[in-house]
């Protein structure tokens, strides 16, 4: 008998399986430097920030364990896109469940949840050096869209001839500047959907997806 596969949008007692395999995302990316935070704790807040930004956090579950995470943000129509899209900041499945049919489930969700949203497009940047999960989405016909490039903060500012010393935004923007700089990072959060979540509460609006377990 198949184990079922249920896809469902994360609640709060899948937010530290969710972490500890964000944590093992890390570790089994070749670049996994570029991830970020691998403290759970970090990472259980990032999640709920994400969430709390009207972020979409689906999992997959098998056997009663979490296996499977996809991370979205659906991104309004701006300057630059006439529709909106969903953006999916991850998409794991841990090695011990791959080639079971997860990762096509979660995608099938996300499919779901952007037409749901009336998105255009989905983009998913997979981690630089990752070259399984670039073949993973080739093969569904995700086609590359833009690149990347990264710098830090201190490095920029060298370079800019910033002072990093110089704290004192209020000095650095003036008292106009500063505030138009907050309203602008409003503005800013605008673009995602908005809305505080009651994390109690969380996943109790969309109904879970149930598929059975399949090769591929």
């Amino acid at each position: 008998m198949r184990p079922v596969l249920d896809i469902h949008p994360a609640r709060e007692d899948d937010l530290p399986a969710i972490a500890a395999l964000a944590a093992e995302a890390r570790d089994d990316s070749p670049t996994g430097a570029q991830l970020g935070a691998q403290e759970t704790d970090r990472l259980l807040e990032h999640l709920s920030v994400l969430l709390s930004a009207g972020g979409h956090v689906l999992v997959a579950e098998q056997d009663g364990q979490v296996v499977g995470v996809v991370l979205g943000r659906v991104v309004a129509a701006y300057l630059f896109a006439q529709h909106a899209s969903l953006y999916l900041d991850m998409l794991f499945v841990a090695p011990r469940a791959r080639r079971h049919g997860v990762g096509h489930a979660l995608l099938r969700a996300a499919a779901d949840l952007a037409a749901e949203h009336e998105c255009h497009d989905i983009y998913s940047a997979p981690v630089p050096g990752n070259r399984g999960v670039q073949r993973f989405l080739a093969r569904l016909g995700f086609a590359p869209a833009a690149g990347h490039r990264v710098a830090s903060v201190a490095a920029l500012q060298r370079r800019l001839g910033i002072d990093p010393t110089a704290r004192d935004a209020g000095r650095r923007f003036g008292r106009g500047g500063l505030e138009d700089l907050i309203a602008r990072r409003r503005r800013a959060r605008s673009v995602m959907e908005s809305g505080p979540i009651d994390m109690r509460t969380v996943g109790g609006g969309a109904p879970s997806r149930r598929h059975p377990a399949k090769a591929g």
